[in-house]
């Protein structure tokens, strides 16, 4: 490993391993279920949590590394049972610099059930861009769950999957973006639950849930500044 190579690895090791205590503070975990995993920018690696190691004693230094078919290549500790997952996502979709798995709540139970969250929140149009949609029943431990979500969500805008008895992955641009998906499903989950036990929600119409999804994704939020601006030109 070149010291570049060895470089951004280490960085990626503390980012992972903060962003597991993210899981933790928002509820999305129980015990030493779940796990984040970093793509290694423009190489084959990643980095992701190591098998049923408790939270607490998560550190950079834990943190394993494989290359995208899931074989070790850094770390003392046996990857997440999940590695496969991660690794089919990566080589099937290069855009994917994160993916996240909870067993959080309130979207585990609509996974239970086997039922898309349908968008009935603004949030949800925001951030998803439409349902939530189910993928396929799974076996842990090999390709089948990558596969499903690399299926399901290749047709959808989400990204977030509801692996069907099984729990959440979501994706992202990196391990961040990943884990704010996470955060996000459990909270329009939560929301959604809440409101059909009320009644029958009101859905959106698809037009508005497209301009919702669009101002969020290219508006919302700060942007950098022009370059003339930044040149300092009026």
């Amino acid at each position: 490993m070149t010291s570049d190579v060895a470089r951004q690895v280490r960085a990626l090791r503390e980012t992972v391993a903060r962003l597991h205590g993210e899981l933790t503070r928002y509820g999305l975990v129980a015990w030493t279920a779940g796990n984040v995993s970093a793509r290694v920018p423009g190489r084959d690696l990643m980095v992701i949590k190591p098998s049923g190691v408790d939270y607490d004693d998560l550190t950079a230094d834990t943190m394993v590394v494989c290359d995208l078919d899931g074989t070790v290549v850094d770390g003392h500790a046996s990857p997440s049972s999940d590695t496969a997952a991660h690794a089919y996502v990566y080589r099937a979709m290069p855009d994917v610099g994160g993916v996240v798995h909870t067993h959080s709540g309130y979207a585990t139970a609509w996974a239970a059930r086997g039922e898309p969250i349908p968008c009935w929140l603004t949030a949800q149009a925001d951030e998803f861009g439409g349902e939530i949609p189910v993928a396929p029943f799974a076996l842990i431990g090999g390709d089948d769950i990558g596969k499903g979500i690399v299926s399901t969500l290749s047709r959808h805008r989400s990204p977030a999957v509801l692996m069907r008895n099984h729990g959440v992955f979501t994706i992202g641009r990196d391990a961040r973006a990943a884990v704010k998906a996470a955060v996000m499903c459990e909270d329009v989950a939560r929301t959604a639950h809440l409101a059909r036990a009320l009644g029958q929600p009101l859905p959106i119409a698809p037009a508005d849930v497209d301009a919702l999804y669009e101002r969020y994704q290219n508006v919302y939020g700060q942007r950098p500044a022009p370059a003339d601006r930044a040149a300092g030109n009026p």
